[in-house]
């Protein structure tokens, strides 16, 4: 009874042990092609980083060769631009000698111009006065006017050289920048133009407040030739209108002398700041056509800019800016009130 029974039991046992020797085999053979493929992997990723060092070390060996040449192109450069600023110093010393040479030529000239050109003007309006008062009696009308008319244009002869004169001093004369109480100055220069003409009727309109940083004897030549001119081409008008002011813009702030007197073409602007150009007849406003030219000499040594905008007969309005001026700064009170 007992080996019947237990029969089917281990018959079931064996057949259970060859379903799992055949797994393990199975299992064996899948653990088998796992591993060749593990390894297949691992060879080929060893050879891919095995590559990937080798163009590492080749990279590196490039960029040390690269290192190398730009630190000898570093060297040669230095070199050069060392060479460059020595050339450039000698060359500085050099044009220094030369302007402080031709410095020296141009205040010789000032002087010649000053004496020498002097004396014979002296001479021609001294002689001219002694025919005139000596021997008027003999000459008509007519040769007493051309003689009026030499000792006017004598006078007027003196009167460039002046204005020539002045246009050498603004350009070699030391600047000496500071605070400048630009409304100051401009009052200053109303008050000469109303003393040097008492009957005329003018309103003069300064805006209080304004300052500036430059040279103050150089911004005051800037305004009496400004304010002058100003002065000059409103004495035609009944209701003459001066205005100093100022235009705050993005950075920087544009000075201004407005006037409503004869004005002129915009065409013709171009001639405005020209030594001895000039836009109106000496006749109707007698001038030497040097003022403006002096006005941008003093304002191109600040560092700023010069212009002008006019109407015939409507007026004109000349700006300025300084360089170092910057439109931040709080905007001068008020519109100005006439002076």
């Amino acid at each position: 009874m007992t080996a019947e029974a237990g029969t089917p039991a281990v018959q079931e046992l064996q057949s259970r042990i060859d379903e799992l020797q055949t797994e393990l085999t199975t299992t064996n053979h899948e653990i088998l092609s796992l591993t060749l493929e593990l390894d297949q992997r691992v060879e080929e990723r060893t050879a891919q980083l095995q590559a990937a060092q080798d163009e590492l070390q080749r990279t590196n060996s490039d960029l040390l060769q690269l290192t190398l040449e730009l630190e000898d192109r570093v060297a040669e450069r230095t070199d050069e631009v060392r060479m460059l600023n020595a050339e450039l110093e000698r060359r500085v010393e050099e044009r220094t000698a030369e302007l402080a040479e031709v410095n020296k030529e141009l205040e010789t000239f000032a002087y010649s111009v000053s004496h020498d050109l002097r004396a014979p003007l002296r001479g021609i309006d001294g002689w001219s006065l002694a025919l005139l008062e000596d021997y008027g009696d003999a000459l008509d009308d007519t040769g007493r006017g051309f003689i009026r008319t030499v000792r006017a244009e004598t006078e007027r002869m003196a009167q460039l050289i002046d204005a020539l004169l002045q246009l050498s001093r603004v350009t070699r004369r030391e600047m000496r920048r500071e605070v400048v109480d630009l409304t100051g100055l401009a009052r200053e220069v109303a008050e000469e133009l109303r003393q040097a003409d008492a009957d005329r009727r003018a309103e003069i309109v300064i805006v209080p407040g304004i300052v500036a940083h430059g040279d103050r004897t150089l911004l005051r030549a800037v305004l009496q030739n400004l304010l002058g001119n100003a002065w000059k081409f409103t004495n035609k008008r009944e209701h003459a209108r001066i205005e100093l002011g100022i235009v705050l813009g993005p950075g920087q702030r544009a000075y201004f002398v407005r006037d409503n007197g004869a004005g002129f073409n915009m065409a013709f602007s171009s001639k405005l700041f020209a030594p001895f150009q000039r836009l109106h007849n000496t006749g109707e406003f007698p001038g030497t056509g040097v003022g403006l030219a002096t006005v941008q000499r003093i304002i191109g040594r600040h560092g700023g800019r010069v212009w002008a905008e006019g109407v015939p007969d409507e007026g004109a309005t000349f700006y300025f800016t300084l360089g170092g001026d910057h439109g931040d700064q709080d905007d001068p009170a008020g519109r100005g009130q006439p002076e």
